[in-house]
Protein backbone atom coordinates (compact mmCIF):
# COMPACT_ATOMS: atom_id res chain seq x y z
CA UNK A 1 0.00 0.00 0.00
CA UNK A 2 3.18 2.07 0.53
CA UNK A 3 3.35 5.00 2.76
CA UNK A 4 0.15 6.43 3.92
CA UNK A 5 1.12 9.70 4.45
CA UNK A 6 1.15 10.16 0.51
CA UNK A 7 -2.79 9.83 1.10
CA UNK A 8 -3.05 13.19 3.11
CA UNK A 9 -6.10 14.56 1.57
CA UNK A 10 -5.66 17.89 -0.23
CA UNK A 11 -6.56 21.25 1.01
CA UNK A 12 -9.19 21.78 -1.08
CA UNK A 13 -10.73 18.34 -0.43
CA UNK A 14 -10.61 19.32 3.40
CA UNK A 15 -12.05 22.62 2.84
CA UNK A 16 -14.75 21.21 1.39
CA UNK A 17 -15.91 18.79 3.82
CA UNK A 18 -19.16 20.15 5.93
CA UNK A 19 -17.94 20.42 9.44
CA UNK A 20 -14.95 22.00 8.03
CA UNK A 21 -16.91 24.17 5.39
CA UNK A 22 -19.28 25.60 7.99
CA UNK A 23 -16.30 26.10 10.64
CA UNK A 24 -15.09 28.75 7.57
CA UNK A 25 -17.69 30.61 7.45
CA UNK A 26 -17.84 30.75 10.74
CA UNK A 27 -14.56 31.54 11.71
CA UNK A 28 -12.90 32.59 8.20
CA UNK A 29 -11.58 30.54 5.21
CA UNK A 30 -8.17 32.04 6.22
CA UNK A 31 -7.75 31.03 9.72
CA UNK A 32 -9.11 27.57 8.93
CA UNK A 33 -6.83 27.37 5.86
CA UNK A 34 -4.06 27.39 7.95
CA UNK A 35 -5.15 24.76 10.60
CA UNK A 36 -5.98 22.39 7.47
CA UNK A 37 -2.00 23.08 6.80
CA UNK A 38 -1.14 22.26 10.24
CA UNK A 39 -2.77 18.99 10.92
CA UNK A 40 -1.57 17.86 7.16
CA UNK A 41 2.02 18.50 8.45
CA UNK A 42 1.14 17.01 11.87
CA UNK A 43 -0.25 13.60 9.65
CA UNK A 44 2.92 14.10 7.52
CA UNK A 45 5.08 13.78 10.96
CA UNK A 46 3.23 10.81 12.14
CA UNK A 47 1.62 12.88 15.17
CA UNK A 48 -2.07 12.10 13.74
CA UNK A 49 -3.16 9.16 11.41
CA UNK A 50 -4.35 10.05 7.72
CA UNK A 51 -7.80 9.53 8.46
CA UNK A 52 -7.61 11.24 11.65
CA UNK A 53 -7.20 15.15 9.64
CA UNK A 54 -10.32 15.81 9.16
CA UNK A 55 -10.59 15.88 13.17
CA UNK A 56 -7.33 17.82 14.03
CA UNK A 57 -8.81 20.29 11.70
CA UNK A 58 -11.89 20.73 14.30
CA UNK A 59 -10.24 20.21 17.88
CA UNK A 60 -7.57 23.14 16.52
CA UNK A 61 -10.63 25.35 15.74
CA UNK A 62 -12.42 27.61 18.50
CA UNK A 63 -16.50 26.85 18.53
CA UNK A 64 -16.48 31.08 18.26
CA UNK A 65 -14.19 34.09 17.69
CA UNK A 66 -15.62 35.17 20.71
CA UNK A 67 -13.51 35.86 23.68
CA UNK A 68 -16.64 36.54 26.10
CA UNK A 69 -17.00 33.52 27.81
CA UNK A 70 -20.36 32.06 29.69
CA UNK A 71 -19.68 32.41 33.75
CA UNK A 72 -22.16 30.33 36.25
CA UNK A 73 -22.79 33.40 38.73
CA UNK A 74 -22.94 31.77 42.52
CA UNK A 75 -21.50 34.90 43.71
CA UNK A 76 -24.72 35.36 45.74
CA UNK A 77 -24.79 38.82 43.76
CA UNK A 78 -27.66 39.04 41.88
CA UNK A 79 -26.51 42.35 39.64
CA UNK A 80 -22.91 41.44 39.67
CA UNK A 81 -20.74 44.19 37.71
CA UNK A 82 -17.95 42.02 36.80
CA UNK A 83 -20.19 39.59 35.14
CA UNK A 84 -22.14 41.96 33.04
CA UNK A 85 -25.23 43.20 35.54
CA UNK A 86 -28.41 41.76 34.31
CA UNK A 87 -28.54 38.80 32.67
CA UNK A 88 -31.38 39.06 29.78
CA UNK A 89 -34.66 37.58 29.43
CA UNK A 90 -35.09 34.62 26.70
CA UNK A 91 -37.66 37.23 24.96
CA UNK A 92 -35.00 39.84 24.69
CA UNK A 93 -32.03 37.34 23.68
CA UNK A 94 -34.88 37.18 20.51
CA UNK A 95 -35.32 40.56 20.26
CA UNK A 96 -31.38 41.07 19.73
CA UNK A 97 -31.56 38.12 16.98
CA UNK A 98 -34.25 40.09 15.17
CA UNK A 99 -32.90 43.48 15.59
CA UNK A 100 -29.08 42.04 14.43
CA UNK A 101 -31.23 41.88 10.67
CA UNK A 102 -32.50 44.86 8.50
CA UNK A 103 -34.86 46.55 10.74
CA UNK A 104 -37.18 49.09 10.33
CA UNK A 105 -35.30 51.14 13.45
CA UNK A 106 -35.92 54.40 12.15
CA UNK A 107 -37.96 54.10 9.00
CA UNK A 108 -42.01 54.70 8.57
CA UNK A 109 -42.89 52.06 6.75
CA UNK A 110 -46.88 53.65 6.00
CA UNK A 111 -45.02 56.80 4.71
CA UNK A 112 -41.24 55.48 3.13
CA UNK A 113 -39.57 58.17 5.23
CA UNK A 114 -37.41 58.68 8.28
CA UNK A 115 -38.71 57.69 11.41
CA UNK A 116 -38.56 58.49 15.10
CA UNK A 117 -35.59 56.24 16.15
CA UNK A 118 -36.61 53.64 18.81
CA UNK A 119 -40.32 54.29 19.54
CA UNK A 120 -41.34 50.99 20.25
CA UNK A 121 -39.01 51.16 23.05
CA UNK A 122 -40.01 55.16 23.92
CA UNK A 123 -44.10 54.08 23.97
CA UNK A 124 -42.65 51.02 26.10
CA UNK A 125 -41.11 53.27 28.86
CA UNK A 126 -44.10 55.90 28.53
CA UNK A 127 -46.72 52.83 29.29
CA UNK A 128 -44.46 51.72 32.11
CA UNK A 129 -43.76 54.64 33.87
CA UNK A 130 -47.37 56.93 33.44
CA UNK A 131 -46.13 59.71 35.47
CA UNK A 132 -43.62 60.38 32.51
CA UNK A 133 -44.75 62.76 29.22
CA UNK A 134 -41.92 61.70 27.56
CA UNK A 135 -38.48 59.20 27.69
CA UNK A 136 -35.78 59.24 25.98
CA UNK A 137 -32.67 56.73 25.95
CA UNK A 138 -28.73 57.00 25.72
CA UNK A 139 -26.07 54.36 26.21
CA UNK A 140 -26.16 54.43 29.92
CA UNK A 141 -26.96 55.92 33.18
CA UNK A 142 -23.85 58.16 33.59
CA UNK A 143 -24.61 59.07 30.05
CA UNK A 144 -28.46 59.96 31.02
CA UNK A 145 -27.04 62.23 33.90
CA UNK A 146 -23.68 63.94 31.65
CA UNK A 147 -26.63 64.88 28.99
CA UNK A 148 -29.10 66.39 31.85
CA UNK A 149 -26.06 68.02 32.36
CA UNK A 150 -24.75 70.05 29.27
CA UNK A 151 -28.43 70.51 28.09
CA UNK A 152 -29.58 72.03 30.80
CA UNK A 153 -27.02 73.39 33.31
CA UNK A 154 -23.86 74.18 30.76
CA UNK A 155 -22.15 77.48 32.14
CA UNK A 156 -24.51 77.31 34.85
CA UNK A 157 -25.01 75.76 38.35
CA UNK A 158 -26.02 72.74 39.15
CA UNK A 159 -27.02 72.44 43.17
CA UNK A 160 -26.56 69.27 44.92
CA UNK A 161 -26.02 68.12 48.52
CA UNK A 162 -22.74 67.74 49.34
CA UNK A 163 -23.61 63.77 50.49
CA UNK A 164 -24.36 63.06 47.30
CA UNK A 165 -21.50 63.54 45.66
CA UNK A 166 -20.81 59.82 45.17
CA UNK A 167 -18.09 57.48 43.69
CA UNK A 168 -19.75 55.16 40.85
CA UNK A 169 -17.59 52.17 39.54
CA UNK A 170 -14.56 52.05 38.82
CA UNK A 171 -13.48 55.10 40.07
CA UNK A 172 -16.13 57.21 38.45
CA UNK A 173 -17.19 59.97 40.65
CA UNK A 174 -20.55 62.22 40.10
CA UNK A 175 -18.56 65.36 40.53
CA UNK A 176 -16.34 64.94 38.29
CA UNK A 177 -18.51 63.87 35.67
CA UNK A 178 -20.52 66.81 36.03
CA UNK A 179 -18.33 69.22 36.05
CA UNK A 180 -16.71 68.15 32.26
CA UNK A 181 -19.86 68.64 30.71
CA UNK A 182 -19.43 72.75 31.62
CA UNK A 183 -21.35 72.92 34.41
CA UNK A 184 -20.41 74.47 38.05
CA UNK A 185 -21.30 72.22 41.07
CA UNK A 186 -23.01 74.26 43.94
CA UNK A 187 -22.75 71.68 46.91
CA UNK A 188 -25.20 72.34 49.73
CA UNK A 189 -25.37 71.32 53.62
CA UNK A 190 -22.51 68.82 55.21
CA UNK A 191 -21.88 65.20 54.49
CA UNK A 192 -24.51 63.60 56.51
CA UNK A 193 -26.99 66.50 56.84
CA UNK A 194 -28.76 68.99 54.51
CA UNK A 195 -32.01 70.92 54.60
CA UNK A 196 -34.35 72.58 52.27
CA UNK A 197 -33.61 76.00 53.19
CA UNK A 198 -29.95 74.92 52.33
CA UNK A 199 -31.00 74.46 48.65
CA UNK A 200 -33.20 77.72 48.80
CA UNK A 201 -30.11 80.05 50.18
CA UNK A 202 -28.14 78.40 46.82
CA UNK A 203 -30.39 79.04 44.13
CA UNK A 204 -30.32 81.63 41.97
CA UNK A 205 -30.33 83.15 38.56
CA UNK A 206 -27.22 80.76 37.56
CA UNK A 207 -29.25 77.42 38.63
CA UNK A 208 -29.40 75.13 36.08
CA UNK A 209 -30.98 72.86 38.30
CA UNK A 210 -31.05 70.97 41.57
CA UNK A 211 -30.12 67.34 41.66
CA UNK A 212 -31.13 64.66 43.81
CA UNK A 213 -28.61 61.72 43.58
CA UNK A 214 -29.36 58.15 45.49
CA UNK A 215 -26.92 57.07 46.81
CA UNK A 216 -27.25 53.59 45.94
CA UNK A 217 -24.20 52.04 46.56
CA UNK A 218 -23.66 52.90 50.56
CA UNK A 219 -25.89 53.72 53.62
CA UNK A 220 -25.57 56.75 56.23
CA UNK A 221 -27.21 56.10 59.31
CA UNK A 222 -27.24 57.91 62.40
CA UNK A 223 -27.08 61.94 62.38
CA UNK A 224 -28.48 62.34 59.20
CA UNK A 225 -30.93 64.48 57.45
CA UNK A 226 -32.05 64.29 53.50
CA UNK A 227 -34.50 66.49 51.70
CA UNK A 228 -37.18 64.31 49.53
CA UNK A 229 -37.59 65.11 45.94
CA UNK A 230 -41.36 66.24 46.97
CA UNK A 231 -39.62 69.00 48.95
CA UNK A 232 -37.53 69.82 46.22
CA UNK A 233 -40.43 70.40 44.09
CA UNK A 234 -41.24 73.45 45.69
CA UNK A 235 -38.38 75.49 44.46
CA UNK A 236 -38.80 77.13 41.71
CA UNK A 237 -36.12 75.17 39.17
CA UNK A 238 -35.72 72.11 37.81
CA UNK A 239 -35.52 69.08 39.81
CA UNK A 240 -33.27 66.41 38.35
CA UNK A 241 -33.40 62.88 40.06
CA UNK A 242 -30.78 60.01 39.40
CA UNK A 243 -32.48 56.88 40.63
CA UNK A 244 -29.71 54.88 39.57
CA UNK A 245 -31.10 51.21 39.86
CA UNK A 246 -33.67 51.52 36.93
CA UNK A 247 -36.40 50.61 38.81
CA UNK A 248 -39.59 52.22 36.90
CA UNK A 249 -42.35 50.93 39.84
CA UNK A 250 -42.20 49.95 43.41
CA UNK A 251 -40.81 46.27 44.31
CA UNK A 252 -42.38 45.10 47.57
CA UNK A 253 -38.80 42.94 48.52
CA UNK A 254 -37.03 46.66 47.38
CA UNK A 255 -39.28 49.74 50.10
CA UNK A 256 -36.04 51.93 50.35
CA UNK A 257 -35.46 51.49 46.65
CA UNK A 258 -36.46 54.93 44.72
CA UNK A 259 -38.48 53.90 41.23
CA UNK A 260 -39.45 56.26 38.57
CA UNK A 261 -42.78 56.67 38.21
CA UNK A 262 -42.98 57.33 42.07
CA UNK A 263 -40.24 60.31 42.23
CA UNK A 264 -41.78 62.18 38.88
CA UNK A 265 -45.26 61.62 40.64
CA UNK A 266 -43.34 63.68 43.58
CA UNK A 267 -42.54 66.25 41.51
CA UNK A 268 -38.91 65.58 39.19
CA UNK A 269 -38.97 67.05 36.11
CA UNK A 270 -36.53 64.89 35.12
CA UNK A 271 -35.49 61.04 35.91
CA UNK A 272 -32.06 59.23 35.13
CA UNK A 273 -31.82 55.75 35.46
CA UNK A 274 -29.79 52.84 34.30
CA UNK A 275 -31.25 49.91 32.42
CA UNK A 276 -29.13 47.13 33.51
CA UNK A 277 -29.86 46.97 37.12
CA UNK A 278 -33.00 45.88 38.59
CA UNK A 279 -35.00 46.63 35.24
CA UNK A 280 -33.14 43.42 34.43
CA UNK A 281 -32.38 44.94 30.65
CA UNK A 282 -29.46 45.92 28.57
CA UNK A 283 -27.11 48.63 29.26
CA UNK A 284 -28.86 51.72 28.58
CA UNK A 285 -29.30 55.31 30.72
CA UNK A 286 -32.98 56.41 30.46
CA UNK A 287 -34.22 59.68 30.52
CA UNK A 288 -38.12 60.06 31.66
CA UNK A 289 -40.15 62.98 32.92
CA UNK A 290 -41.49 66.77 31.64
CA UNK A 291 -41.98 66.67 27.88
CA UNK A 292 -40.42 69.96 27.00
CA UNK A 293 -37.60 68.97 29.40
CA UNK A 294 -36.73 65.50 27.67
CA UNK A 295 -37.16 67.30 24.30
CA UNK A 296 -34.05 69.61 24.83
CA UNK A 297 -32.39 66.81 25.69
CA UNK A 298 -33.22 64.73 22.76
CA UNK A 299 -32.15 67.73 20.45
CA UNK A 300 -28.66 68.62 22.29
CA UNK A 301 -25.92 67.77 19.99
CA UNK A 302 -24.60 65.65 22.67
CA UNK A 303 -27.45 63.25 22.35
CA UNK A 304 -26.34 62.12 18.86
CA UNK A 305 -22.78 60.64 20.37
CA UNK A 306 -24.77 59.09 23.60
CA UNK A 307 -27.20 57.14 20.84
CA UNK A 308 -28.08 53.53 21.82
CA UNK A 309 -28.19 51.23 18.84
CA UNK A 310 -30.85 48.95 17.29
CA UNK A 311 -29.66 45.82 19.52
CA UNK A 312 -30.61 47.68 22.78
CA UNK A 313 -33.99 49.37 21.39
CA UNK A 314 -34.88 45.96 20.69
CA UNK A 315 -33.71 44.07 24.48
CA UNK A 316 -34.67 47.08 26.04
CA UNK A 317 -38.12 47.60 24.70
CA UNK A 318 -39.01 43.52 25.04
CA UNK A 319 -37.40 43.86 28.87
CA UNK A 320 -39.91 47.06 29.66
CA UNK A 321 -42.83 44.83 28.11
CA UNK A 322 -42.09 41.55 28.74
CA UNK A 323 -42.58 38.92 31.15
CA UNK A 324 -40.63 38.42 34.79
CA UNK A 325 -36.86 39.12 33.61
CA UNK A 326 -34.03 36.73 35.34
CA UNK A 327 -33.00 39.95 37.75
CA UNK A 328 -37.00 39.50 38.83
CA UNK A 329 -36.86 36.13 38.85
CA UNK A 330 -34.02 35.97 41.54
CA UNK A 331 -35.56 38.48 43.79
CA UNK A 332 -38.74 36.29 44.21
CA UNK A 333 -36.91 33.00 45.17
CA UNK A 334 -37.97 32.01 48.33
CA UNK A 335 -35.62 30.34 51.02
CA UNK A 336 -36.94 27.22 51.68
CA UNK A 337 -36.40 26.15 47.51
CA UNK A 338 -33.17 27.85 47.84
CA UNK A 339 -32.33 25.39 50.82
CA UNK A 340 -33.65 22.42 48.71
CA UNK A 341 -31.76 22.99 45.63
CA UNK A 342 -28.73 23.17 48.33
CA UNK A 343 -29.38 19.96 49.78
CA UNK A 344 -30.08 18.22 46.41
CA UNK A 345 -26.41 19.51 45.11
CA UNK A 346 -24.73 18.40 47.82
CA UNK A 347 -26.21 15.25 48.07
CA UNK A 348 -24.88 14.77 44.52
CA UNK A 349 -21.68 15.41 45.24
CA UNK A 350 -21.41 13.44 48.15
CA UNK A 351 -22.20 10.35 46.10
CA UNK A 352 -19.68 11.29 44.39
CA UNK A 353 -17.09 11.65 46.82
CA UNK A 354 -16.79 15.22 46.86
CA UNK A 355 -16.49 16.61 50.66
CA UNK A 356 -19.97 19.21 50.28
CA UNK A 357 -22.07 20.82 52.66
CA UNK A 358 -25.10 22.93 52.44
CA UNK A 359 -25.06 26.36 54.43
CA UNK A 360 -27.35 29.20 55.23
CA UNK A 361 -26.36 32.52 53.97
CA UNK A 362 -27.06 36.23 52.88
CA UNK A 363 -26.90 37.40 49.10
CA UNK A 364 -27.14 40.80 47.66
CA UNK A 365 -28.43 42.95 45.25
CA UNK A 366 -25.57 44.00 43.25
CA UNK A 367 -24.30 46.70 40.65
CA UNK A 368 -25.10 49.82 42.52
CA UNK A 369 -28.54 49.39 43.63
CA UNK A 370 -30.24 48.48 47.37
CA UNK A 371 -26.75 48.75 50.10
CA UNK A 372 -27.65 47.10 53.31
CA UNK A 373 -30.22 45.04 51.73
CA UNK A 374 -29.82 41.60 52.71
CA UNK A 375 -31.50 38.73 50.66
CA UNK A 376 -31.96 35.22 52.89
CA UNK A 377 -30.25 32.26 50.53
CA UNK A 378 -28.45 29.10 50.61
CA UNK A 379 -24.91 27.61 49.60
CA UNK A 380 -23.04 24.72 48.94
CA UNK A 381 -20.45 24.92 50.82
CA UNK A 382 -17.22 23.31 49.47
CA UNK A 383 -13.33 23.03 49.75
CA UNK A 384 -11.52 26.64 49.62
CA UNK A 385 -8.89 25.27 47.45
CA UNK A 386 -11.58 24.46 44.58
CA UNK A 387 -12.43 28.39 44.02
CA UNK A 388 -9.85 28.49 41.54
CA UNK A 389 -10.67 25.61 39.56
CA UNK A 390 -13.67 26.34 39.10
CA UNK A 391 -13.55 30.05 38.20
CA UNK A 392 -10.68 28.70 35.47
CA UNK A 393 -12.72 25.98 34.33
CA UNK A 394 -15.04 25.19 32.01
CA UNK A 395 -17.41 26.59 31.88
CA UNK A 396 -16.34 29.18 34.80
CA UNK A 397 -17.85 29.57 38.17
CA UNK A 398 -17.54 32.48 40.10
CA UNK A 399 -17.64 31.57 43.98
CA UNK A 400 -17.26 33.43 46.91
CA UNK A 401 -14.99 32.20 49.35
CA UNK A 402 -15.46 32.67 53.51
CA UNK A 403 -14.45 31.32 57.22
CA UNK A 404 -12.54 29.02 54.75
CA UNK A 405 -15.07 27.34 52.30
CA UNK A 406 -15.65 28.06 48.78
CA UNK A 407 -19.58 28.91 49.23
CA UNK A 408 -21.64 27.97 45.93
CA UNK A 409 -24.49 30.88 46.56
CA UNK A 410 -27.96 29.46 44.49
CA UNK A 411 -29.53 32.91 44.61
CA UNK A 412 -28.50 34.41 41.36
CA UNK A 413 -27.80 31.20 39.68
CA UNK A 414 -30.81 30.00 37.87
CA UNK A 415 -32.26 26.41 38.83
CA UNK A 416 -31.39 25.14 34.79
CA UNK A 417 -28.06 25.63 35.81
CA UNK A 418 -27.83 23.46 38.49
CA UNK A 419 -26.63 20.77 36.58
CA UNK A 420 -24.32 22.48 35.10
CA UNK A 421 -22.79 23.68 38.18
CA UNK A 422 -22.38 20.30 39.55
CA UNK A 423 -20.33 19.25 36.58
CA UNK A 424 -18.38 21.74 36.99
CA UNK A 425 -17.60 20.77 40.71
CA UNK A 426 -16.76 17.33 39.04
CA UNK A 427 -14.52 18.87 36.74
CA UNK A 428 -12.43 21.02 39.21
CA UNK A 429 -12.22 18.25 42.14
CA UNK A 430 -10.88 15.87 39.22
Amino acid sequence: MGDPRRHIPATDRILNEPRVAEAAERLGRERVKQAVHEAQQRARDGEIAVQEVVEGVLAELPESTLSLRRVLNASGVLLHTNLGRAPLSGAAVRALTTAAGTTDVELDLETGHRGRRGTGALAALREAVPTAQAAHVVNNGAAALALAATALAADREIVVARGELVEIGDGFRIPELLASTGARLREVGTTNRVHLSDYRDAIGPDTGFVLKVHPSNFVISGFTSAVSVAALSELDVPVVADIGSGLLSPHPRLPAEPDATTALAEGADVVTASGDKLLGGPQAGMLLGDAELVERLRRDPLARALRVDKLTLAALEVTVRGPSTPTGQALERDERQLWHRAERIAEILAGAGVAAETVSTTAAVGGGGAPGVELPSAAVGVAEHLAKQLRTGDPPVLARVEQGRCLLDLHALPPEEDTDLVRAVLSAVR
